[in-house]
């Protein structure tokens, strides 16, 4: 090689290395937080671009809580279910489809039609009722996802007193929203978690995996938060439902707040807390809670012959701690 071509050469290695440097060095990692459906929600990103779009993420949340919160007076939610209005925007057509489908999935044990429910034990807007079994049994007629349609954009119900709960499916839905968002700008490498449903997709720059903790059960409502695990997340989402913080006592009984559709009644076993590994946040929150309805045994048995999902759970067992995953999850745990 001639001293020109030499010349050349480096002149063109220099170009090369300064174009990647330069690239590494422009990736700015973005990130924000903020209060979303009575939690929090934090964004991370990497961005060529510099680019924060919180406000716009923000605006995405508050139009997702003017359709689907019950918190929200005006929403299109608290409207369907007071029979103000049946006509569905294209986001609620959406929601009720996508709950539909894991209600079928699971043979009810997820269900979107116990809003009722959840308001009568005090885990919606209302105070709770004085519950016995008959009161519930009255209630129990106005559940069952078999009793809602749709037909051209208009809600059917079977019952007008049959009311709609979305928080078991919201958080991990609107943890889509932000990521399809994102993905939808050119950021291909992002996290996001709305209070513990957690999205990723693409990796850090440096090629390493998003690594998320799996919360570890705590005694009470205030007991700080401590990890169980930690996980490698590759362009999954992941949620933990748990009974352990949501919760009432009355009489020194606490009642928990995820609702069995066939009893009426808060669930009361041995599962503490369940982790689902799924492509989108709202099958894994729309899964964790079926399978916190199921409780362990049943969950175990349901996946033998549906091994769609991965799963992470945490159940007691004489007063300890004891934890079993499927072979799936076993492999994203990091040792």
């Amino acid at each position: 090689m001639n001293i020109l071509n030499r010349i050349l050469y480096t002149l063109l290695i220099s170009v090369f290395l300064y174009s990647c440097n330069s690239s590494n060095n422009n990736v700015e990692k973005i990130q924000f937080s903020g209060n979303a459906q009575g939690t929090y929600y934090a964004v991370t990103y990497y961005d060529s671009l510099s680019r924060n779009f919180k406000p716009q993420i923000d605006s995405l949340l508050n139009d997702f809580d003017q359709t689907a919160s019950l918190w929200v007076d005006s929403s299109l939610l608290r409207r369907i279910n007071s029979n103000q209005t049946s006509n569905l925007n294209s986001l609620m057509i959406d929601l009720v489809d996508k709950s539909m489908y894991i209600s079928q999935f699971t043979n009810g044990y997820f269900d979107i039609t116990i809003g009722k429910l959840v308001n009568a034990w005090g885990f919606g807007f209302s105070n709770p009722m004085a519950l016995d079994s008959c009161i519930v049994d009255s209630l129990r007629q106005y559940v069952g996802y078999n009793k809602l349609q749709i037909k051209d954009s208009v809600l059917l119900k079977e019952n007008p007193n049959i009311e709609m709960d979305f928080n078991a499916i919201a958080q991990g839905y609107s943890s889509d929203l932000i990521a399809d968002f994102l993905l939808s700008k050119g950021i291909n490498n992002l996290l996001v978690d709305i209070g513990g449903e957690v999205v990723a997709r693409g990796s850090k720059p440096n090629g390493n995996m998003w690594v998320v903790g799996i919360e570890k059960p705590a005694n009470n409502k205030y007991s700080s938060q401590q990890v169980d695990v930690k996980i490698n997340l590759d362009n999954m989402a992941v949620v933990t439902s748990g009974n352990y913080r949501k919760y009432y006592e009355n009489d020194g009984v606490k009642y928990s707040h995820t609702i069995n559709p066939f009893t009426g009644f808060p669930v009361s076993h041995t599962l503490l807390s369940v982790s689902v590994l799924a492509p989108k946040a709202w099958e894994a929150d729309a899964m964790a809670t079926a399978f916190m309805v199921m409780g362990l045994e049943k969950s175990l048995k349901f996946l033998e012959h549906n091994p769609s999902y991965e799963a992470y759970f945490i159940y007691d067992q004489n007063g300890e701690y004891k934890t079993y995953s499927t072979e799936g999850f076993e492999t994203v745990i990091i040792k």
